[in-house]
């Protein structure tokens, strides 16, 4: 059955989970010196180069953690206090990852001063607001590549002309699926996930630019040139290393066959009456289908298709305990009563066009039964409104 939520978890790759277990069982610390310990400082060593060379990076500027949330954390709040004699002002992205939102929240509750870059009805940053906000004590700029929820992936070139400060880039949503390329991009910390790769969940990692200084914010032993103390979780960031080095060779041509099957699933669904595209029409993720269906709930309608064998996702799944809309679909302008209608299909890897197809079949149906009991939708249809 259909898998359509690869944006909230992606399976792990057989090629990966392969390696995972050539290691899985070693015991070594890769803090030991004898040559258990020196083994396990080469599986990982192994790791970082390949996901290094996955970004164009040096090896020596990637520092593993435990997922994308804690590189967040580790980038907002770790560079924020490090930094703080230099200036108090942050920027972020209005639509940034929950982790994101809350490490600026954090760091408003002790001194520091946070401004909330606005985006249009389509996502995108809009760089002239962008540019007001930066004053001479802004130390730090965060900057999602590509959003999650509603597909959107801004130029971090053209931000990076804007922004001439120090620049923090989340890289989780587009790692995989487009080009990411620190120095193309110019990203001073670059946010990596291991499972939106393929790869195990609990594993993600920090682009670190050389020269670049935060705090650590997990104290340890000193493990990852002193950026993230406790010991290396040495079977996963082996799995990471080996899902960054089959996503460096299959992910162009793995992004054209998305698109195909994403453009047939858009088109499809905007067929359906009043349905509407989320995000940017074209500057999108190539696996992304976010849309919204007026008059009814995005949560009974995954109810319904999950009884049908479709899986998919109303939003992010790190927020999807709380009944608040998405700060997402509010920041580009909807309703609240549009943004509970918005539902995310979201491709990956064993998706094929047949999951496509199968969805065309049984959503409309699905959504016209859910209509029948909306008493909106009655009302229009009575000619009311």
């Amino acid at each position: 059955m259909p898998y359509l939520d690869y944006v909230a978890g992606s399976p792990v790759d057989e090629r990966v989970v392969e390696e995972i277990v050539k290691y899985f069982r070693h015991p070594g610390n890769p803090s030991s010196v004898h040559s258990l310990g020196l083994e396990a400082r080469n599986i990982i060593e192994e790791a970082r180069n390949r996901v290094a060379n996955l970004i164009n990076a040096d090896p020596s500027e990637i520092i593993f953690t435990s997922g994308a949330t804690e590189a967040n954390n580790l980038a907002i709040i770790g560079y924020a206090m490090r930094n703080k004699r230099r200036g108090t002002h942050i920027i972020v992205s209005a639509i940034e990852h929950i982790s994101v939102i809350n490490s600026a929240k954090f760091l408003m509750k002790n001194g520091f001063e946070v401004d909330y870059a606005p985006v249009d009805k389509f996502g995108k940053v809009r760089l002239d607001e962008l540019e007001n906000l930066i004053r001479d004590d802004t130390i730090l700029v965060s900057i999602q590549h590509a959003n999650p929820e509603i597909g959107t992936v801004q130029d971090i070139h053209e931000i990076r002309e804007i922004v001439r400060t120090t620049l923090h880039v989340d890289a989780t949503a587009s790692l995989g699926k487009i080009e990411v390329d620190v120095e193309r991009m110019g990203a001073d910390m670059l946010t990596l996930s291991s499972n939106d790769i393929y790869g195990p969940r609990g594993v993600g990692a920090l682009y670190l630019r050389k020269g670049v200084r935060v705090n650590p914010i997990v104290l340890g032993g000193g493990q990852e040139s002193g950026m993230r103390g406790g010991t290396e979780n040495v079977p996963g960031i082996a799995g990471f290393g080996k899902a960054a080095e089959i996503a460096k060779e299959e992910w162009k041509r793995e992004s054209e066959r998305l698109r195909e099957m994403r453009d047939r699933l858009i088109e499809g669904l905007l067929r359906i009456e009043d349905t509407f595209l989320n995000g940017h029409p074209e500057e999108r993720l190539p696996n992304n289908a976010s849309v919204r269906f007026s008059y009814i709930e995005g949560e009974s309608i995954l109810l319904s298709m999950d009884m049908e064998g479709i899986q998919a996702s109303t939003g992010s799944a790190c927020t999807s305990k709380t009944l608040q809309p998405s700060h997402v679909l509010m920041a580009i302008g909807l309703k609240h009563e549009e943004a509970h209608g918005s539902v995310v299909f979201s491709l990956g890897r064993w998706s094929r066009m047949e999951d496509v197809d199968y969805v065309l079949e049984k959503l409309p149906p699905i959504i016209e039964r859910l209509r029948m009991m909306s008493p909106l939708y009655m009302k229009k249809k009575s000619g009311g409104g």
